[in-house]
């Protein structure tokens, strides 16, 4: 079935940002949108909505607020409609709980006709100025062409598994699988190994270490040589700024490659309260000297899993600065190894039209364009080597939808803020002024 409409803008991936950027979107009348998703509903990381996990970014980080505090899909308005506003203020928390995060997202697409999921995108052609979508209907299977003068890519990223682990055997879980095997880890694993030094590895072995029985054993693993805190200090925060956004921006390539190498502890550690909630788990544990039945081992490559054996699961180390080798086992491995960007297969016919770095990557423009006319095309989420890791921040999304939206419209609807650190990170300003008065 072909639709004659013309579409100004087509969303792909209904996360959190496409969502945002549906959100920002809405409210302007000569942008007509709409945004698919190929999922059922709207569930954001559902093997991983522990209870009592929080998000790590404060409640302004809604899909509105940040470009308009005064819209009506703010996570205050939702908490006013459903009555929980004086709850939310007597708790005096800005962090969230990640349940309540994902209900205020589906709350949200609840007001948004233009969000339309179970459709899945298998191909776009560019013809006669205009990009022609092919969707098919998951479940009906009735296909469609829809017809767009843009397209916004935010079909978000995917379990990462390294090569050299087996992707077959049901004993080897990702993290972003856990809740749907919790119950099984907690009944048949009796020795459980957990790989990973982020927070979704944290928050797994903190869940396990409270729900085990008595005679379950976990060992937590990590490559670095600590399980060190997401830093969070006021003025590293600032690194989340649209200032931050340009000077990064404007580095080379190798700068940017170095300075990312830089900043894993900013965007990739573990909460501070989430590990001291551990240690305290562990010393309570503790009392009396008694053995808490775990290993936790920092500076551990694990370099080959041995599945052979059906009655455990050999994993084979080597301790980094001893350079020592060394081997466990477990009747579970559960891999905290985080996640990649998979480019769609529904890009390959429009190839020609997306601009490449040397090393194939996406050559992304500071308006988070991919084109090679800087205005058809953009990206969500897949801009970590152009524009930071502020790429990957929920707390920075509305103002990269802001400027999308900015740019598409051709002025300036959202207020964007150009200067809002106090830290200077360019410094040319002051590069012809004599170092003593620097």
């Amino acid at each position: 079935m072909n639709n004659e409409t013309i579409y100004n803008v087509i969303g792909i991936g209904i996360g959190p940002f496409n969502l945002g950027l549906a959100a920002l979107s809405n409210p302007i009348p000569e942008l007509k949108t709409l945004f698919l998703d190929q999922k059922d509903g709207f569930d954001w990381h559902p093997g991983l909505m522990i209870d009592h996990v929080t998000l790590q970014t404060p409640f302004l980080c809604d899909c509105v607020s940040m470009a308009d505090p005064t819209n009506p899909l703010s996570l205050l308005n939702y908490l006013k409609v459903t009555g929980r506003l004086y709850k939310f203020f007597i708790r005096e928390n800005f962090f969230i709980p990640r349940k309540e995060y994902n209900r205020y997202c589906q709350w949200v697409i609840e007001q948004l006709p233009q969000c339309r999921f179970s459709t899945q995108v298998t191909d776009i052609e560019y013809v006669d100025g205009l990009y022609l979508v092919t969707t098919i209907h998951t479940k009906t299977k009735e296909k469609t062409v829809l017809k767009t003068e843009r397209l916004v890519l935010g079909t978000g990223t995917q379990p990462h598994i390294p090569s050299f682990i087996p992707k077959d055997d049901s004993r080897i879980i990702h993290t972003s699988s856990y809740l749907y095997r919790k119950e099984e880890l907690l009944s048949k694993g009796r020795k459980i190994a957990i790989i990973g030094s982020g927070q979704s590895a944290a928050e797994v072995f903190y869940d396990l270490l409270q729900n085990r029985d008595e005679n379950t054993e976990l060992g937590w693993y990590s490559r670095p040589d600590r399980f060190f805190p997401m830093e969070y200090s006021k003025l590293t925060l600032e690194l989340t700024s649209p200032d931050y956004v340009e000077y990064f921006y404007n580095r080379n390539k190798e700068a940017r490659k170095t300075i990312l190498s830089k900043q894993q502890s900013q965007f990739k550690g573990i909460n501070y309260d989430l590990i001291n909630d551990i240690y305290d788990f562990i010393y309570d544990l503790n009392i009396d000297n008694a053995d808490p039945m775990l290993k936790i081992i920092p500076n551990s490559q694990l370099n080959r899993v041995d599945n052979s054996n059906l009655e455990t699961i050999n994993l084979e180390f080597t301790q980094l600065e001893q350079e020592v080798p060394y081997e466990q086992e477990a009747d579970y491995l559960i891999l905290g190894t985080g996640y990649c960007y998979h480019e769609p297969a529904f890009l390959k016919n429009i190839q020609s039209r997306i601009k490449r770095d040397v090393d194939g990557l996406f050559d992304v423009n500071r308006n988070y364009s991919i084109d090679h006319n800087n205005r058809e095309i953009y990206i969500l989420h897949a801009e970590v080597h152009t524009h930071s890791y502020i790429s990957t921040d929920l707390g920075m999304a509305a103002y990269r939808n802001s400027y999308i939206i900015n740019d598409i419209l051709g002025r300036e609807h959202y207020k964007i803020e150009r200067k809002i650190a106090f830290q200077d990170f360019d410094v040319e300003k002051y590069a012809d002024l004599p170092t003593a008065n620097i």
